[in-house]
């Protein structure tokens, strides 16, 4: 549906609204929406006897945006569903928490989080940041927290795609003490969200940063 009264006017059948956040984003002085929609076929959650949670619910996520109308109600302008991506392995967490999106300042930020129970050390959690220009949404911040639960090691990278800066912090979670460095980015177009692809498999673009 292109237009709808409200948020959950925008679900596809079989699709319920998640979660939605609310604020100006195309600068008319308008309440925009960033919604997130989840599927709800009983199919698609499956139980296993393996590593992990016995019941997993599979099922995808669409990211939506729209747009407040003059005279009322919403007008649709995105729509994706890879940036946030399905949850298919019982010993990962879901990518996607509760208030996991948010807006201020003319942009939203949608957040994501990766954290095993078994099979690795790692834990992350990445902020994507967008706003509306040229006609589509585009990344102009990215902040990725990782840490190494084993050796208690972090590393915090926030990067500013408008201005072509980043920064990167490191230390450790038993001291205050941290190392923090600024990158100069080469200079290359912003990239709109439907480039984005799934979150948890994007590439920052800051040499010698993982």
């Amino acid at each position: 549906m292109e237009r709808a009264p409200s948020a959950a006017g925008f679900a596809p059948a079989g699709w319920m609204l998640e979660e939605q956040a609310a604020g100006d984003l195309d600068g008319d002085g308008r309440a925009d929406l960033v919604m997130v929609f989840r599927g709800q076929d009983p199919a698609l959650v499956v139980t296993h006897d393996g590593l992990g949670e016995p019941r997993l619910d599979t099922n995808p996520r669409i990211l939506a945006v729209a747009f407040a109308e003059p005279a009322g109600g919403y007008r649709l302008v995105l729509q994706d569903a890879a940036l946030i991506g399905r949850r298919v392995d019982p010993v990962l967490t879901d990518p996607y928490e509760a208030q996991g999106i948010s807006v201020a300042r003319g942009s939203f930020r949608l957040q994501l989080g990766r954290f095993a129970s078994v099979g690795s050390w790692g834990a992350e959690r990445r902020t994507f940041t967008f706003r509306w220009q040229d006609g589509g949404f585009a990344l102009i911040g990215y902040d990725q927290f990782s840490m190494q639960r084993n050796s208690g090691a972090t590393q915090e990278l926030s990067v500013n795609y408008s201005t072509g800066r980043a920064s990167i912090e490191t230390g450790d979670n038993e001291s205050t003490a941290t190392k923090k460095r600024w990158v100069t980015l080469s200079q290359r177009p912003l990239q709109v969200l439907p480039q984005i692809g799934y979150g948890l498999d994007f590439r920052h673009g800051v040499p010698g940063v993982d």
